[in-house]
């Protein structure tokens, strides 16, 4: 990203009055010396044990009616949020071949839908960043001037909620006029959105068409994030249902992803500098992501000691990372780590992650149980939709558009 030149005030882009823009630029000065720390800086992040490998967490005993099997797996979740912040989870219930299709689906969109229509959901028609977004038209940071990613992004429908939603759901900036998706064309993408309503119409059938995956995943996917949602109260303490008023129409933005191949491939090396970035170095805003990736690697992340450990994909895996409201609720218990995209192959990449968060309209205030007289809250409170707004704002090299 180049120097921001055009910052939205808060008076422009933050009329609730909260600290959502001055936290989202203190996250990405943060951000920013992370990845070029002066000699002598300490943080939070740089005082944990360095890692240099992910852990993995089977799913399957947390869907047992047995509460101990539930809290034994939220056990090893708090230990992974409070070392690494990312983990893998199998045992997740979302069958391997539904994955594969969806992922399928992600290459048909950027290889057969042409560039003239891809041009016409672009993302600049879209103040919630939703459509078509080129290479290199964001950049996640100050020091990558050009990522070479592809995506199309999308967000929170009640249509695609398997709970219908409850009516109340708030954009990023506080609208209230229903979520402001640009799809493609039937026409030229056949089945990508009707896909989604006939399975609504035939929910039991299974999809008779490949592109029908993409909503079987996120129903499933959606599920998962709000089962996800228990485990993390266990891990923290708290009652198991404690998030549950947090989600009821709850921000969702998804993405499909295309890294294209290496023009040089390269191993990972901390003596080789990068040339080609796919996405660069940064933190996701809201709760968790869940991704799903494909078999070539790409996903890296900083550990605390300046270390990049590649997360190699793990068969019938899904990625999961601690986000910024989560270190804010734990008041930096659980670590929201900074990672990036690199494909150092000769094969395109493909990715799908679902950024889960809260209900844009709640706040996210540090929680009582993670403060006391000797350790206050680091952070006042925000409103999500606002925050991740800003955050993506400032992605854009004028700072908005």
């Amino acid at each position: 990203m180049a120097t921001i030149t055009n910052l939205p005030t808060a008076e422009d882009t933050n009329p609730t009055g909260d600290d959502s823009l001055a936290a989202a630029l203190e996250a990405q000065q943060y951000l920013d010396a992370r990845l070029n720390p002066a000699p002598t800086s300490t943080s939070t992040a740089t005082a944990t044990k360095p890692f240099r490998s992910i852990p993995i967490i089977d799913l399957a005993p947390s869907f047992s009616g047995s509460l101990s099997d539930r809290q034994s797996v939220a056990s090893h979740i708090h230990e992974a949020c409070t070392t690494v912040g990312f983990f893998y989870v199998t045992g997740h219930g979302i069958p391997k071949p539904l994955c594969n299709a969806t992922l399928q689906l992600a290459e048909r969109f950027f290889h057969e839908l042409p560039q003239a229509s891809k041009d016409a959901i672009h993302i600049r028609n879209s103040k919630h960043f939703r459509g078509y977004e080129p290479p290199a038209f964001t950049s996640v940071n100050s020091f990558t001037t050009k990522e070479t990613k592809e995506a199309f992004n999308w967000g929170y429908e009640a249509g695609l909620d398997p709970t219908g939603g409850d009516g109340g759901y708030v954009e990023l900036d506080g609208s209230t006029d229903g979520s402001k998706n640009q799809w493609p064309l039937e026409a030229e993408l056949p089945g990508f959105y009707e896909g989604i309503a006939e399975y609504y119409r035939e929910v039991n059938k299974p999809p008779s068409n490949p592109l029908q995956f993409l909503l079987s995943l996120i129903l499933q996917v959606l599920q998962l994030c709000r089962h996800l949602c228990h485990l993390f109260a266990l891990s923290l303490s708290l009652p198991e249902n404690y998030f549950d008023p947090l989600v009821t129409h709850p921000g969702g933005i998804a993405r499909l992803i295309r890294y294209p191949p290496s023009s040089n491939p390269k191993p990972l090396s901390s003596v080789t500098e990068d040339e080609e970035i796919g996405l660069g170095a940064h933190s996701d805003y809201e709760c968790f992501t869940l991704l799903l990736q494909d078999s070539n690697p790409g996903l890296e992340i900083l550990s605390s000691d300046g270390h990049w450990i590649s997360a190699e994909p793990v068969d019938g895996g899904i990625v999961v990372n601690v986000a910024d409201f989560l270190m804010r609720w734990t008041n930096d218990k659980y670590k929201s780590t900074v990672h990036r995209v690199v494909n150092r192959t000769a094969k395109e990449r493909y990715s799908i992650p679902l950024f889960f968060s809260i209900n844009y309209d709640d706040k996210v205030e540090t929680l009582p149980s993670c403060v006391s007289e000797d350790n206050p809250s680091k952070y006042q409170p925000i409103t999500a939709g606002r925050y991740v707004l800003d955050r993506l704002n400032l992605t854009v090299k004028t700072g908005k558009y």
